[in-house]
C-alpha cells in the first residue's frame, strides 16, 4: 500500500490512517518462504508544518523449523515502526529518518523491514529441546536411540584403549 503525502496534506486533519493485511508469501528468507498468512499493518501518517511523521506497527505468523530438532514452528512476531519523514538528503545523524524522493511512501517496504529486523534468529519447539542424535539423526525429543555420541578426540584415542583395559 502506498499513501501520497499530498493526500495527508489535503486531508482536514493532515492525518491518514491506515489498517490493512499485507501478504509477504512469496518473501524468501534465507532459502525459507516463512510468511504463509496475512500479517496486519495499521497506523497513521501525519503532517505538522514541514515535519511528516509515519507510526505503525505490524504483526503477524512467521512460520520456520526448530533450531534444534528441525520440527515445524510457528510464532507471533511483531514490530513497531516510528520515523520522521523527510526529502532533504541532508539531513543526518537520526536513526528514524525516513528519506522519501517522492511524494509517496510504500507501506509495504517499510514494514517489511521492520518485520525482517525483528524476527527471531533462532527458534525453539521449546525450552528443553534435545535436538537430533548427530550419529543416526533420530529426534531425541521421542526417545533416546541408542547410539553412542560420545566422540574422542583421535589425538587421546590411545589413552583411551589404555582406560578400557
Amino acid at each position: 500500500m502506498k499513501i501520497s503525502l499530498k493526500e495527508v496534506n489535503s486531508s482536514a486533519e493532515q492525518r491518514v490512517d491506515f489498517d490493512y493485511t499485507a501478504d509477504f508469501s512469496s518473501e524468501q528468507v534465507m532459502g525459507e518462504y516463512p510468511f504463509k498468512g496475512p500479517f496486519s499493518i495499521k497506523g497513521y501518517v501525519a503532517l505538522k508544518g514541514d515535519a511528516g511523521y509515519l507510526n505503525g506497527s505490524i504483526e503477524g505468523r512467521v512460520f520456520t523449523s526448530c533450531a534444534r530438532c528441525l520440527k515445524p514452528v510457528d510464532y507471533v512476531c511483531r514490530a513497531d515502526a516510528e520515523y520522521y519523514i523527510t526529502d532533504d538528503i541532508e539531513s543526518d545523524g537520526m536513526d528514524d529518518l525516513l528519506y522519501i524522493e517522492s511524494d509517496e511512501i510504500d507501506l509495504d517496504e517499510i514494514f517489511f523491514q521492520e518485520l525482517l529486523l525483528n524476527m527471531k534468529s533462532t527458534v525453539l519447539c521449546s525450552e528443553d529441546c534435545k535436538g537430533l542424535c548427530p550419529v543416526c539423526g533420530k529426534n531425541l525429543n521421542d526417545g533416546d536411540c541408542g547410539c553412542t555420541r560420545k566422540e574422542i578426540d583421535p589425538r587421546l584415542s590411545k589413552l583411551a584403549e589404555l582406560l578400557k583395559k
